[in-house]
């Protein structure tokens, strides 16, 4: 899979809403938003000319050609562009977990199937969870049946959820979990198969999930010997 990518803003809390506008105008209806606190030492902030503030994070799947369009309209409406107001960035995904998914994901968005990437060659990807809140125990239990490790939870809202049921056939509920998984290339599709077989949209978790690839990794010495 290639030219799609996460999408990731982060942004001051107090233009969470107009980047909310930015990504809907563009047509990014399945958004997942988060809290944050910025990390800069006084130092710089006051080097910067700029008050610690708290962050909002947002996160949507996009393809290249919608990216283009996201961009611009981010440095003409919110002038991200400008110091101290937010950065954008993406990772590409390689891969997702069922076609009805990749469609919601990518609802509308222009897309042509290339050859697969070659950041597919790497060693570990990271494995990304959306499940509804208070599930991620199911999910992380589906994960560890395939030899998976632990996981990180991060607690988020879901935006333009409701198009779910048109292209998945279930309701999704707006309050959500992000479990951040971290696995071996060649175990990351069983990972994946597990989760949506035992926490996936015909569960109650109704998970959705996708890969990103990773380049190099520290921590994971145990793992690596396995």
């Amino acid at each position: 899979m290639s030219e799609i990518y996460l999408l990731t803003t982060v942004t001051k809390r107090a233009l969470g809403r107009r980047l909310l506008s930015c990504y809907e105008h563009n047509g990014l209806s399945a958004v997942l938003c988060t809290l944050a606190k910025g990390t800069a030492t006084s130092e710089i902030l006051d080097c910067l000319g700029l008050e610690m503030t708290e962050k909002a994070v947002m996160m949507a799947v996009i393809t290249e050609e919608t990216w283009k369009d996201v961009k611009r309209d981010m440095e003409d409406s919110l002038r991200i562009d400008v110091p101290g107001t937010g950065i954008a960035f993406l990772v590409p995904v390689s891969s997702i977990g069922g076609g009805k998914v990749f469609r919601f994901l990518l609802d509308g968005q222009t897309y042509e199937r290339e050859e697969e990437n070659v950041m597919k060659n790497t060693k570990y990807e990271l494995i990304v969870v959306i499940a509804n809140h208070g599930y991620s125990e199911e999910v992380m239990d589906a994960a560890r049946a395939q030899g998976a490790g632990g996981g990180t939870v991060i607690h988020a809202k879901g935006t333009g959820l409701e198009k779910a049921e048109k292209f998945l056939g279930v309701s999704i509920a707006d309050e959500k979990e992000m479990i951040f998984i971290v696995a071996k290339t060649e175990m990351k599709n069983a990972i994946m198969r597990s989760i949506m077989e035992n926490a996936g949209l015909e569960s109650r978790a109704r998970s959705v999930v996708f890969s990103l690839p990773v380049t190099d990794t520290a921590g994971l010495r145990l793992q690596d010997i396995q």
